[in-house]
């Protein structure tokens, strides 16, 4: 759909919350609550429900406990009652619809879809802004909780980066079905073959991304990522992780898509987690997608050495484990 030709679909807000599943749950929460530093809100069944300070909302993420890391639930949220329905009904007209939900903690009705890929999603409208206790509330009447300088104490949830077989149907989806603005795109072959899209509903640069899943699985994540205030932030981030024994993948560097200063590492449950910061907001309602090529895009960093090959290859469910691999897609390295 050529969006500059019609009005653009303003149904969806943001990215409300994200469940990741993890075979180590205990370890999991562990590395979220006193690494990273999100607060527990609500815990139910074999699920956590966890925040960070400056999340507005009750809950951003939910941890479960499964058979194997990778992403469960990812909710977005609609810009009101009326959107969610319009959502509901385009979506189902379009034969990915699974049907209405009744919510889950800190959330009212969703309805609940697939992407072409497979990815688990849900659009809803109704939400419990967060109330802080006592022991957390914060003198600023605008900030949701006080910060509580615990671990790397990240401000909010950020993006997620999913792996498909097919960047462009689902490039296609997030824009004609929920009205996702494209921000930037990797495409090669003189612009044959696309490898890699990032989009958003709202200003800031991309709140998810969609790239080649080289193994021919579906439904993978390649990661998710938390917001810090700035690079420094994500300096101490790396201290803090090594500090407590946790595997550091690549950075901290800079990417060139985003221009944002990244740190990824691996939660205990298998999951890539990034510490983020920097970037940019596209406030212009009619920003031209920017289009990277092989030579243009390089190794994907700004500055700083090449991502290692594990950043390539591995993505949550690891294929090694649940044994769905196949050949065909193009490897591309996700930010």
């Amino acid at each position: 759909m050529d969006q500059t030709a019609h009005e653009p679909i303003r149904d969806i807000a943001h990215l409300g919350s994200v469940e990741l599943l993890t075979p180590r749950f205990d370890k999991s929460l562990w590395y979220f609550r006193d690494v990273l530093g999100m607060e527990v809100v609500h815990s139910a069944g074999d699920s956590a429900f966890l925040r960070g300070y400056g999340d507005y909302a009750s809950t951003t993420l939910k941890l479960t406990a499964a058979a194997n890391a990778g992403p469960g639930c990812i909710a977005w949220r609609a810009a009101s009652m009326p959107a969610l329905e319009r959502r509901a009904e385009a979506i189902g007209r379009a034969g990915l619809g699974i049907g209405w939900n009744e919510g889950e903690f800190g959330r009212g009705r969703s309805y609940r879809f697939h992407d072409p890929e497979g990815h688990l999603m849900e659009v809803y409208y109704d939400e419990s802004r967060y109330r802080a206790p006592d022991h957390l509330r914060s003198t600023l009447k605008n900030l949701p909780m006080r910060y509580t300088a615990r671990g790397v104490n990240v401000r909010r949830t950020d993006h997620l980066a999913l792996m498909a077989r097919d960047v462009a149907a689902n490039r296609r989806f997030a824009q004609e079905l929920l009205g996702f603005r494209l921000s930037e795109t990797v495409r090669f072959e003189n612009g044959a073959k696309e490898i890699g899209s990032w989009l958003s509903p709202s200003a800031v640069h991309h709140e998810l991304a969609y790239v080649a899943d080289a193994s021919g699985a579906s439904g993978r994540l390649h990661h998710f990522s938390l917001w810090v205030d700035n690079r420094e932030d994500v300096l101490r981030a790396a201290d803090i992780l090594v500090e407590n024994g946790i595997f550091i993948e690549a950075g901290p560097s800079r990417h060139n898509n985003s221009q944002a200063f990244y740190l990824y590492s691996y939660e205990p449950g298998g999951n890539r987690i990034e510490v983020y910061s920097g970037s940019f907001l596209i406030l212009a309602p009619d920003w031209e997608p920017v289009v990277w090529n092989e030579e243009e895009r390089g190794t994907g960093v700004y500055w700083g050495g090449a991502l290692p090959d594990s950043f390539i290859e591995y993505a949550t469910p690891d294929v090694a484990v649940t044994g769905t691999a196949q050949k065909g897609v193009p490897v591309f390295d996700p930010r």
